[in-house]
């Protein structure tokens, strides 16, 4: 099946956001977050593409740790939390009765409580020991629920239709007739639901880390900010500070959704012609 133009642009724009957060770091030793390297509020030059800031700091490169650390956290949650909504969606779709009810059930729970005030309570709890570890967990527990519901009403749907039946009369077991015969059918929504995970993770670290609550240690589009704000960039000229993070992030979150739905329309051709 050809691309089309909004999942090749999508495709271009992570690519070059990918590469770039994790090539060039290999050509730069120092760390981007010790403070005193460089002389402090210099403009941009040809030496620092984008300045440095108050705190001695070269701007470009924390930005591209910042970019790298970002998707490491995104992907990496966004795994679990897609692996667990299948896992969890296909097991109470295709089996249903009591299971389907208790399994539903908690997940309509997670679903129910309001996601970032939690955040900012557990985050607030662990404020000064938080790690991207509990980050991750925190993000996890909480990100699962609404993939697993997607799947679950897929799997609902697809186990009655008449060749799972056959599958079913052939004598395959339940869990081969959930890999082999469901599964395929909700791969693509696992997908779309995988680069839609990304977009929450980042964008929830993000605002957590803005509001100090994250590791604002660690270099992630958040952090950039929180330390911009805290240290007055605007009021002293430091608009690079601000600028940098906000235009890489709104240019991932584009790559990303564009790629989200390139890849739901193209899957959507895809089966409208199967």
């Amino acid at each position: 099946m050809k691309m089309n133009n909004r999942l090749k642009i999508g495709i271009v724009i992570l690519t070059i956001m990918v590469l770039g957060s994790f090539l060039l770091p290999l050509f730069h030793d120092a760390d981007p977050t010790k403070q005193g390297t460089f002389p402090k509020n210099l403009p941009p030059s040809l030496a620092h593409v984008l300045g440095t800031n108050s705190l001695g700091q070269d701007l470009f490169w924390w930005l591209v740790y910042a970019v790298r650390n970002s998707l490491i956290l995104g992907v990496s949650v966004s795994i679990f939390t897609t692996l667990i909504a299948g896992t969890v969606g296909l097991t109470a779709g295709y089996i249903g009765g009591g299971s389907d009810r208790v399994i539903m059930t908690l997940t309509d729970v997670i679903i129910a409580i309001p996601v970032f005030p939690i955040l900012i309570v557990l985050a607030t709890l662990v404020r000064g020991q938080t790690s991207f570890l509990i980050v991750s967990v925190i993000l996890i527990f909480f990100g699962w629920a609404w993939g697993a519901r997607r799947v679950r009403s897929m799997a609902l749907s697809l186990r009655e239709r008449e060749f799972i039946n056959v599958a079913k009369f052939s004598g395959s077991t339940t869990l081969k007739i959930v890999f082999r015969e469901v599964f395929p059918y909700v791969f693509a929504f696992m997908v779309v639901d995988f680069i839609n995970a990304i977009l929450w993770v980042i964008n929830t670290e993000a605002a957590l880390a803005v509001i100090g609550l994250s590791n604002v240690e660690i270099p992630t589009l958040g952090s950039i900010v929180f330390w911009a704000l805290n240290y007055n960039a605007l009021f002293i000229g430091q608009y690079m500070w601000i600028v940098a993070p906000v235009v890489a992030t709104v240019v991932l979150f584009l790559g990303l959704f564009l790629t989200s739905t390139g890849y739901n329309q193209m899957y959507a051709t895809r089966r409208g012609h199967s």
